[in-house]
């Protein structure tokens, strides 16, 4: 069974900065590609970032571009976003999910609970 379990979420003033932590079992975490996506109330789901299984890589959206950086410990089972420079339309629920194996498109096949981060001051 996967299991993926969001933390870190929280309160920050526009400017400043959150990290976020995705932590996973069940699986061979470094076979694996990872991503976050987040959903405002009343928005749909937007995809955020992705790393490669062996952090050889990773994408970001045109909206977090230069704020974000996703990376990873395969060591710890756990992937990371950091993000910086936080402005209030970064406020969602952030969500980790894995990207389903040899999916050449990113699709997910585990999601987790998600972590609520608020942006405003």
């Amino acid at each position: 069974q996967v299991q993926l379990v969001e933390s870190g979420g929280g309160l920050a003033q526009p400017g400043g900065s959150l990290r976020l932590s995705c932590a996973a079992s069940g699986l061979p975490f470094s076979k694996y590609a990872m991503s976050w996506a987040r959903q405002a109330p009343g928005k749909g789901l937007e995809w955020v970032s992705g790393i490669y299984n062996d952090d050889s890589d990773a994408f970001y959206a045109d909206s977090v571009k230069g704020r974000f950086t996703i990376s990873r410990d395969n060591a710890k089972n756990t992937v990371y976003l950091q993000m910086n420079r936080l402005k209030p339309e970064d406020t969602a629920l952030y969500y980790c999910a894995k990207v389903k194996g040899g999916s050449l498109l990113w699709e997910y096949d585990v999601w987790g609970q998600g972590t609520q981060v608020t942006v405003s001051s």
